[in-house]
Protein backbone atom coordinates (compact mmCIF):
# COMPACT_ATOMS: atom_id res chain seq x y z
CA UNK A 1 0.00 0.00 0.00
CA UNK A 2 1.37 3.43 -0.97
CA UNK A 3 2.05 5.92 1.78
CA UNK A 4 0.11 9.16 1.97
CA UNK A 5 2.25 12.23 1.20
CA UNK A 6 2.40 14.35 4.32
CA UNK A 7 3.90 17.23 6.24
CA UNK A 8 4.93 16.42 9.81
CA UNK A 9 4.58 19.01 12.57
CA UNK A 10 6.11 18.05 15.89
CA UNK A 11 4.72 19.95 18.85
CA UNK A 12 1.65 20.76 16.78
CA UNK A 13 -0.63 20.72 19.82
CA UNK A 14 1.59 23.29 21.48
CA UNK A 15 1.96 27.01 21.03
CA UNK A 16 3.83 27.88 17.83
CA UNK A 17 2.98 24.47 16.37
CA UNK A 18 -0.74 25.20 16.58
CA UNK A 19 -0.24 28.33 14.49
CA UNK A 20 2.00 26.57 11.98
CA UNK A 21 -0.59 23.81 11.56
CA UNK A 22 -3.36 26.28 10.80
CA UNK A 23 -1.20 28.22 8.37
CA UNK A 24 -0.22 25.08 6.47
CA UNK A 25 -3.87 24.03 6.17
CA UNK A 26 -4.65 27.42 4.64
CA UNK A 27 -1.65 27.41 2.26
CA UNK A 28 -2.33 26.16 -1.28
CA UNK A 29 1.25 24.91 -1.59
CA UNK A 30 0.44 22.17 0.92
CA UNK A 31 -3.11 21.37 -0.21
CA UNK A 32 -2.26 17.88 -1.50
CA UNK A 33 -0.51 16.84 1.70
CA UNK A 34 -1.86 15.21 4.81
CA UNK A 35 -0.91 17.12 7.97
CA UNK A 36 0.46 14.86 10.71
CA UNK A 37 0.74 16.35 14.20
CA UNK A 38 2.96 14.55 16.71
CA UNK A 39 2.77 15.82 20.30
CA UNK A 40 3.18 14.23 23.73
CA UNK A 41 0.85 16.85 25.31
CA UNK A 42 3.44 17.71 27.96
CA UNK A 43 2.90 21.38 27.18
CA UNK A 44 0.19 21.35 24.55
CA UNK A 45 -3.50 20.58 24.47
CA UNK A 46 -5.60 18.40 22.14
CA UNK A 47 -8.02 21.24 21.42
CA UNK A 48 -5.12 23.23 19.91
CA UNK A 49 -5.13 20.76 16.99
CA UNK A 50 -7.55 21.83 14.22
CA UNK A 51 -10.50 19.55 13.56
CA UNK A 52 -9.88 18.76 9.91
CA UNK A 53 -10.05 15.66 7.73
CA UNK A 54 -6.57 16.52 6.54
CA UNK A 55 -5.11 16.39 10.05
CA UNK A 56 -3.93 13.21 11.75
CA UNK A 57 -3.06 13.67 15.41
CA UNK A 58 -0.67 11.21 17.04
CA UNK A 59 -0.05 11.45 20.76
CA UNK A 60 3.54 10.46 21.42
CA UNK A 61 7.06 11.70 21.98
CA UNK A 62 9.91 12.33 19.57
CA UNK A 63 12.08 10.61 22.19
CA UNK A 64 10.41 7.32 21.18
CA UNK A 65 12.51 6.48 18.12
CA UNK A 66 10.38 3.44 17.31
CA UNK A 67 7.27 5.62 17.13
CA UNK A 68 9.09 8.17 14.97
CA UNK A 69 10.29 5.43 12.61
CA UNK A 70 6.79 3.94 12.43
CA UNK A 71 5.34 7.33 11.55
CA UNK A 72 7.79 7.76 8.67
CA UNK A 73 6.97 4.25 7.46
CA UNK A 74 3.24 5.03 7.52
CA UNK A 75 3.41 8.44 5.84
CA UNK A 76 5.51 9.75 2.96
CA UNK A 77 6.79 12.74 4.90
CA UNK A 78 7.87 15.47 2.49
CA UNK A 79 8.43 18.29 4.99
CA UNK A 80 9.22 18.32 8.70
CA UNK A 81 8.44 21.30 10.93
CA UNK A 82 10.17 20.48 14.18
CA UNK A 83 8.71 22.65 16.95
CA UNK A 84 8.55 20.13 19.81
CA UNK A 85 10.76 21.21 22.72
CA UNK A 86 10.72 21.97 26.41
CA UNK A 87 11.81 25.58 26.08
CA UNK A 88 12.54 26.57 29.67
CA UNK A 89 15.98 28.16 29.55
CA UNK A 90 16.27 28.94 33.25
CA UNK A 91 14.92 25.60 34.41
CA UNK A 92 17.17 23.67 32.01
CA UNK A 93 20.09 24.08 34.44
CA UNK A 94 18.19 21.90 36.91
CA UNK A 95 16.73 19.32 34.49
CA UNK A 96 19.79 18.60 32.38
CA UNK A 97 19.03 14.97 31.54
CA UNK A 98 15.41 15.79 30.68
CA UNK A 99 16.55 18.77 28.61
CA UNK A 100 19.06 16.86 26.50
CA UNK A 101 16.82 13.83 26.10
CA UNK A 102 13.86 15.86 24.83
CA UNK A 103 15.56 18.71 23.02
CA UNK A 104 18.59 16.94 21.56
CA UNK A 105 18.07 13.17 21.39
CA UNK A 106 14.45 13.58 20.26
CA UNK A 107 15.61 15.88 17.48
CA UNK A 108 18.23 13.36 16.36
CA UNK A 109 15.52 10.70 16.07
CA UNK A 110 13.71 12.98 13.62
CA UNK A 111 16.88 13.81 11.68
CA UNK A 112 17.73 10.11 11.33
CA UNK A 113 14.27 9.32 9.97
CA UNK A 114 14.36 12.34 7.66
CA UNK A 115 17.67 11.24 6.15
CA UNK A 116 16.49 7.66 5.65
CA UNK A 117 13.25 8.71 3.96
CA UNK A 118 14.51 11.60 1.83
CA UNK A 119 12.62 14.48 3.42
CA UNK A 120 12.64 17.51 1.11
CA UNK A 121 13.12 20.14 3.85
CA UNK A 122 13.60 19.97 7.61
CA UNK A 123 12.51 23.23 9.28
CA UNK A 124 13.80 23.62 12.83
CA UNK A 125 12.86 26.22 15.42
CA UNK A 126 15.97 26.90 17.43
CA UNK A 127 16.34 29.91 19.77
CA UNK A 128 18.43 33.01 20.38
CA UNK A 129 19.49 31.14 23.53
CA UNK A 130 22.30 29.78 21.35
CA UNK A 131 23.97 33.21 21.43
CA UNK A 132 24.34 33.48 25.19
CA UNK A 133 25.35 36.90 26.50
CA UNK A 134 26.35 38.16 23.08
CA UNK A 135 26.48 41.80 22.09
CA UNK A 136 23.04 43.07 21.11
CA UNK A 137 21.51 43.06 18.64
CA UNK A 138 22.45 39.42 18.08
CA UNK A 139 23.52 38.53 14.54
CA UNK A 140 23.47 35.18 12.75
CA UNK A 141 27.17 35.76 12.06
CA UNK A 142 27.93 35.99 15.81
CA UNK A 143 29.84 33.07 17.31
CA UNK A 144 27.29 31.17 19.47
CA UNK A 145 28.17 30.76 23.13
CA UNK A 146 25.08 29.43 24.93
CA UNK A 147 25.00 29.83 28.70
CA UNK A 148 22.34 27.25 29.60
CA UNK A 149 21.68 23.60 28.69
CA UNK A 150 18.64 24.57 26.63
CA UNK A 151 20.73 26.78 24.36
CA UNK A 152 23.45 24.14 24.18
CA UNK A 153 20.92 21.54 23.02
CA UNK A 154 19.49 23.86 20.38
CA UNK A 155 22.94 24.69 19.03
CA UNK A 156 23.85 21.00 18.91
CA UNK A 157 20.78 20.27 16.77
CA UNK A 158 21.71 23.12 14.42
CA UNK A 159 25.20 21.68 14.06
CA UNK A 160 23.87 18.17 13.50
CA UNK A 161 21.60 19.45 10.73
CA UNK A 162 24.60 21.05 9.05
CA UNK A 163 26.49 17.77 9.38
CA UNK A 164 23.54 15.79 7.99
CA UNK A 165 23.42 18.13 5.02
CA UNK A 166 27.13 17.67 4.28
CA UNK A 167 27.01 13.91 4.71
CA UNK A 168 23.58 13.01 3.34
CA UNK A 169 22.27 16.07 1.52
CA UNK A 170 19.45 16.76 3.98
CA UNK A 171 17.98 20.17 3.19
CA UNK A 172 17.13 22.27 6.22
CA UNK A 173 16.24 25.77 7.44
CA UNK A 174 16.74 27.01 11.00
CA UNK A 175 14.84 29.83 12.70
CA UNK A 176 15.96 31.43 15.95
CA UNK A 177 12.84 33.04 17.46
CA UNK A 178 12.81 34.83 20.79
CA UNK A 179 10.32 35.66 23.55
CA UNK A 180 7.30 34.64 21.51
CA UNK A 181 3.79 35.18 22.89
CA UNK A 182 0.24 34.87 21.63
CA UNK A 183 -2.82 32.68 21.44
CA UNK A 184 -2.48 28.96 22.30
CA UNK A 185 0.44 29.61 24.65
CA UNK A 186 0.48 27.44 27.77
CA UNK A 187 -0.12 30.21 30.30
CA UNK A 188 -0.08 27.65 33.11
CA UNK A 189 3.66 26.96 32.74
CA UNK A 190 5.38 28.76 35.62
CA UNK A 191 8.91 28.33 34.27
CA UNK A 192 8.72 29.95 30.85
CA UNK A 193 6.82 32.48 28.72
CA UNK A 194 6.68 35.53 30.97
CA UNK A 195 3.77 37.09 29.05
CA UNK A 196 1.68 33.99 29.69
CA UNK A 197 2.74 33.87 33.34
CA UNK A 198 1.75 37.51 33.84
CA UNK A 199 -1.64 37.08 32.17
CA UNK A 200 -2.39 33.88 34.07
CA UNK A 201 -1.67 35.55 37.39
CA UNK A 202 -3.49 38.80 36.59
CA UNK A 203 -6.64 36.80 35.84
CA UNK A 204 -6.28 35.12 39.24
CA UNK A 205 -5.60 38.47 40.97
CA UNK A 206 -2.14 37.33 42.01
CA UNK A 207 1.06 39.40 42.04
CA UNK A 208 3.38 39.24 39.03
CA UNK A 209 6.71 37.51 39.81
CA UNK A 210 9.78 39.51 38.74
CA UNK A 211 13.28 38.06 39.10
CA UNK A 212 15.85 40.62 40.24
CA UNK A 213 15.21 44.27 39.44
CA UNK A 214 13.06 43.62 36.36
CA UNK A 215 15.36 45.66 34.12
CA UNK A 216 16.23 42.66 31.93
CA UNK A 217 15.51 43.62 28.33
CA UNK A 218 13.76 41.46 25.75
CA UNK A 219 12.02 42.04 22.43
CA UNK A 220 8.65 40.30 22.82
CA UNK A 221 7.49 38.75 19.55
CA UNK A 222 3.87 38.20 18.55
CA UNK A 223 3.52 34.68 17.20
CA UNK A 224 1.59 35.66 14.08
CA UNK A 225 4.54 37.69 12.82
CA UNK A 226 6.77 34.60 12.69
CA UNK A 227 4.49 32.17 10.89
CA UNK A 228 4.65 33.41 7.26
CA UNK A 229 8.43 32.98 7.01
CA UNK A 230 8.44 29.62 8.78
CA UNK A 231 5.68 28.13 6.61
CA UNK A 232 7.03 29.48 3.32
CA UNK A 233 10.67 28.52 3.98
CA UNK A 234 10.61 25.12 2.17
CA UNK A 235 9.72 26.97 -1.05
CA UNK A 236 12.37 29.70 -0.75
CA UNK A 237 15.62 28.49 -2.37
CA UNK A 238 17.69 31.13 -0.57
CA UNK A 239 16.52 29.72 2.79
CA UNK A 240 18.05 26.30 2.17
CA UNK A 241 20.81 25.55 4.66
CA UNK A 242 20.46 28.94 6.33
CA UNK A 243 19.82 30.24 9.85
CA UNK A 244 17.50 33.17 10.49
CA UNK A 245 16.74 35.33 13.50
CA UNK A 246 13.03 36.03 13.65
CA UNK A 247 10.86 38.09 15.95
CA UNK A 248 10.33 41.60 17.25
CA UNK A 249 12.99 44.29 17.07
CA UNK A 250 12.02 46.70 19.87
CA UNK A 251 13.29 45.70 23.34
CA UNK A 252 11.65 46.65 26.62
CA UNK A 253 12.18 45.74 30.25
CA UNK A 254 10.28 43.11 32.19
CA UNK A 255 8.91 45.94 34.35
CA UNK A 256 7.55 47.67 31.25
CA UNK A 257 6.01 44.40 30.11
CA UNK A 258 4.29 43.97 33.50
CA UNK A 259 2.81 47.44 33.19
CA UNK A 260 1.59 46.73 29.65
CA UNK A 261 -0.07 43.44 30.62
CA UNK A 262 -1.76 45.03 33.65
CA UNK A 263 -2.98 47.91 31.49
CA UNK A 264 -4.55 45.48 29.02
CA UNK A 265 -6.54 43.93 31.89
CA UNK A 266 -7.41 47.30 33.39
CA UNK A 267 -5.57 46.83 36.69
CA UNK A 268 -2.59 48.28 38.47
CA UNK A 269 0.42 45.93 38.40
CA UNK A 270 1.20 44.28 41.73
CA UNK A 271 4.78 43.04 41.55
CA UNK A 272 6.43 40.27 43.56
CA UNK A 273 10.18 40.82 43.41
CA UNK A 274 12.16 37.58 43.67
CA UNK A 275 15.90 36.90 43.96
CA UNK A 276 17.85 37.25 40.72
CA UNK A 277 18.47 34.11 38.71
CA UNK A 278 21.24 33.21 36.29
CA UNK A 279 20.02 34.57 32.96
CA UNK A 280 21.15 36.69 30.03
CA UNK A 281 20.30 40.30 30.86
CA UNK A 282 20.04 41.79 27.36
CA UNK A 283 18.61 39.67 24.54
CA UNK A 284 17.24 40.76 21.21
CA UNK A 285 18.36 40.16 17.65
CA UNK A 286 18.87 41.71 14.24
CA UNK A 287 16.49 40.52 11.49
CA UNK A 288 17.94 42.12 8.37
CA UNK A 289 18.96 38.75 6.90
CA UNK A 290 15.44 37.41 7.35
CA UNK A 291 13.91 40.46 5.66
CA UNK A 292 16.41 40.21 2.81
CA UNK A 293 15.42 36.61 2.05
CA UNK A 294 11.69 36.62 2.89
CA UNK A 295 10.82 40.25 2.27
CA UNK A 296 8.87 42.47 4.68
CA UNK A 297 7.25 40.47 7.47
CA UNK A 298 4.28 41.38 9.68
CA UNK A 299 5.13 43.63 12.61
CA UNK A 300 2.46 43.64 15.31
CA UNK A 301 2.78 46.28 18.03
CA UNK A 302 3.07 45.05 21.59
CA UNK A 303 -0.27 46.66 22.49
CA UNK A 304 -2.08 44.91 19.62
CA UNK A 305 -0.38 41.57 20.27
CA UNK A 306 -1.15 41.66 23.98
CA UNK A 307 -4.76 42.55 23.23
CA UNK A 308 -5.18 39.59 20.87
CA UNK A 309 -3.61 37.21 23.37
CA UNK A 310 -5.62 38.65 26.27
CA UNK A 311 -8.90 38.20 24.37
CA UNK A 312 -8.02 34.54 23.86
CA UNK A 313 -6.82 34.14 27.47
CA UNK A 314 -10.02 35.64 28.88
CA UNK A 315 -12.04 33.18 26.82
CA UNK A 316 -9.83 30.23 27.79
CA UNK A 317 -9.52 31.22 31.44
CA UNK A 318 -6.56 30.85 33.79
CA UNK A 319 -4.70 27.58 34.03
CA UNK A 320 -3.31 25.93 37.13
CA UNK A 321 0.44 26.37 37.41
CA UNK A 322 2.01 23.05 38.34
CA UNK A 323 5.55 22.43 39.56
CA UNK A 324 7.92 20.41 37.37
CA UNK A 325 7.78 16.89 38.76
CA UNK A 326 11.34 15.69 38.19
CA UNK A 327 13.87 18.32 39.22
CA UNK A 328 17.30 16.67 38.94
CA UNK A 329 19.41 19.29 40.75
CA UNK A 330 18.09 21.42 43.59
CA UNK A 331 21.33 23.31 44.30
CA UNK A 332 20.70 26.94 43.38
CA UNK A 333 17.08 26.31 42.34
CA UNK A 334 15.18 29.60 42.76
CA UNK A 335 13.13 29.33 45.98
CA UNK A 336 9.98 30.45 44.19
CA UNK A 337 10.20 27.41 41.92
CA UNK A 338 9.93 25.18 44.98
CA UNK A 339 6.64 26.77 45.98
CA UNK A 340 3.74 24.66 44.81
CA UNK A 341 1.32 27.57 45.25
CA UNK A 342 3.21 29.89 42.90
Amino acid sequence: MSRLPAVLITGGAGFIGAHVTRAILADDRYELLQVVVLDDLSGGFPDNVPDSRRVTFMEGSIVDHRLVDELFETFDVRFVFHLAAYAAEGLSHFIRRFNYTNNLIGSINLINASVRHGVERFVFTSSIAVYGAAQVPMLESSVPHPEDPYGIAKLAVEQDLESAHRQFGLHYTVFRPHNVYGEFQNIGDRYRNVVGIFMNRVMQRQPLPVFGDGLQQRAFSYVGDLIPAIVSSPFVPAADGEIFNIGAAVPLTVLELAESVAREFGVQPELQFLPSRNEVRLAWSDHSKTEQVFGPLPSTTLADGLHRMAEWARHTGPRRSRPFADIEITKGLPPSWRNEDL
